[in-house]
């Protein structure tokens, strides 16, 4: 399999524990890199046999991140987009399933010719071939690609083999990361090697040299540590770079920069050695951490909270990372309380207490779901300003129904098909469909437009945050993750009521945005696409900023 040109490849793998952070690190080194003036791509290699993240349980692997092509990827895609400000889609995510499928789709079509079609070399060809079209796509200087899981583990060991053989084919165009733990027992008080020691040993073992360790710690590695590491692992003492605990992640490309990373980097690729500007992004940092003029409460009302006795963050990421960005831009301290939503259920909508503001995210099911309604019906009653984000959207309908409109039994059809009123439900297209249970084809996934009514909430926040695609005409875009929809049937009952249908898909006429007119509610807005979706670092999505300056009063 040849290689069309003289771009590099730069493999970054993780060791000793998972969730090391190495998404980070690849958007760290990627930013670094394009700061410099090379033309970079990532790409991510996920284990399991998923064709996509799309059916996977947020609290088993995280928040599904949304891509404008529709593609549900990896949380560390957003990062990527994040940190990269560029749109990541089909091509910058692979499972192994999706391998193992083109795999034997081909196969089925004959398109080895009669081969013994095995995991070596079919499989890895496979591998290396999706690196080469991400890097032909994007015409890149550097491909940076990330195996999931950590090294040693049985499901990833083709990744590394077709990493390897990439190496041998090009010498002097790949290089390796290591992106290791290294603990600091409280009853010991030093950092200690010998795990990593042991995660490059799997490492070798299957043919691969690390030409760095990013060294992951609390604190910052010192010489007689980087000294260890070199001595055992086989490698030059600067090249053990620290990857401290952070105030911020996004202070890592900083601390990168002040260890040379990129330029030791672009050394061993033998690349012009420069070093990148990072004056955007130390002013980005700056601001990040300065002292806020306002602060105020916010509860989440979620369902993906919990896991045995612990809480995550992963489930929501991309909604946290949303208000971070948003609260920069708003000059607002966020004090953020996570509020399960059966807890509400069990003791009702008091636990919520008097936040300045309520957010309820994206959600599947019935568990918790009433719980959601209450909170939002205690944001309509008590004035407190109201975000619905895609099923906080929808239930925000059904709260609506149940205490505007009078009718006690309306529900979403998603957790009631026998309800009278489902004032969400299915479009008939998607019925069929659902019937032979083909999840993947009855979701509005990606970026849709939306026409926006003029003088509403929205259109004034789309306004100041100059974000419509097409301002003349109100055309907004939002990026989509959801099968049920606004029941049109019910729209003129609504409407008589006051509820302001502020914004509907060009195509079919889909209810896109519900809220309240201000005389009625300082701030009452529920959308069913993802905004949390389509924030950056430098540009946070004016959904949220208008949300937060509607908590503090602004």
């Amino acid at each position: 399999m040849p290689k069309k040109n003289n771009r590099k490849y730069i493999f970054i793998s993780g060791g000793v524990i998972s969730g090391i952070g190495k998404g980070i690190t690849v958007a760290s080194t990627a930013l670094l890199l394009q700061k410099t003036g090379f033309k970079v791509s990532a790409i991510k290699f996920e284990n399991y046999l998923n064709q996509d993240a799309g059916t996977i349980n947020p609290i088993e692997h995280g928040d599904v991140f949304l891509c404008e092509d529709g593609t549900e990827g990896d949380m560390d895609i957003g990062t990527y987009e994040k940190f990269l400000n560029e749109e990541m889609g089909s091509d910058n995510f692979v499972t192994m399933g999706k391998i193992y499928k083109t795999v034997m789709d081909r196969e089925r079509a004959f398109g080895y010719k009669g081969e013994d079609v095995e995991a070596i070399p079919h499989v890895t060809d496979e591998i290396i071939e999706r690196i080469f079209k991400i890097g032909d796509k994007d015409k890149s200087d550097v491909v940076l690609i990330e195996l999931g899981g950590t090294a040693g583990e049985y499901q990833n060991i083709l990744y590394y083999e077709a990493a390897r053989q990439l190496t041998l084919r090009y010498p002097g165009d790949v290089i390796h990361v290591h992106v290791s733990y290294v603990p600091v027992p409280k009853h010991l008080g030093e950092p200690k090697t010998k795990p990593t020691q042991l995660s490059v040993k799997a490492l070798n073992a299957m043919g691969i040299q690390p030409d760095f360790i990013v060294a992951r710690s609390d604190q910052m590695i010192d010489t007689r540590r980087a000294e260890r590491f070199a001595l055992f692992c086989n490698m030059h003492t600067e090249d053990i770079i620290s990857n401290p605990d952070l105030d911020t992640v996004y202070e890592l490309p900083l601390v990168l920069a002040g260890q040379e990373f990129s330029e030791k980097i672009l050394k061993k690729l033998n690349l012009p050695v420069k070093k990148p500007d990072l004056t955007e992004w130390k002013d980005l940092i700056k601001k990040i951490k300065s002292t806020k003029k306002k602060e105020v409460n916010v509860a989440i009302v979620g369902k993906y909270f919990s896991t045995g006795n612990y809480e995550l963050r992963d489930s929501y990421a991309a909604l946290f990372d949303a208000i971070e960005h948003a609260s920069w831009a708003a000059n607002i301290k966020v004090n953020l309380k996570w509020i399960d939503a059966q807890k509400i259920e069990k003791e009702g909508a008091s636990v919520i207490g008097n936040p300045d503001g309520i957010i309820v995210p994206i959600g599947w099911g019935k568990r918790g779901a009433e719980g959601m309604i209450l909170a939002a019906g205690y944001a309509r009653d008590k004035k407190i300003a109201y975000l619905g984000l895609c099923y906080g959207m929808q239930l925000a309908v059904v709260s609506f129904a149940r205490d505007v409109l009078g009718w006690k039994d309306a529900d979403t059809a998603e957790n009631n098909e026998k309800t009278k009123r489902p004032v969400i439900h299915f479009i008939p297209e998607q019925k069929e469909l659902m019937k032979r249970r083909a999840y993947g084809g009855t979701m509005r996934l990606g970026g849709w437009d939306a026409k926006v009514q003029k003088n509403t909430v929205l259109d004034d926040i789309y306004l100041k945050g100059n974000s419509y695609k097409n301002k003349e005409e109100r055309i907004a875009s939002e990026r989509h993750r959801h099968r049920y929809e606004f029941n049109n049937e019910f729209e003129p009952d609504f409407l008589k009521k006051g509820l302001v249908i502020s914004a509907k898909s060009v195509v079919e006429s889909l209810v896109e945005a519900i809220e309240l007119p201000k005389d009625k509610h300082p701030f009452y807005l529920g959308v069913q696409g993802h905004p949390e979706y389509k924030t950056s670092l430098t540009q946070p999505h004016p959904i949220f900023v208008a949300f937060l300056k509607a908590t503090s009063g602004k």
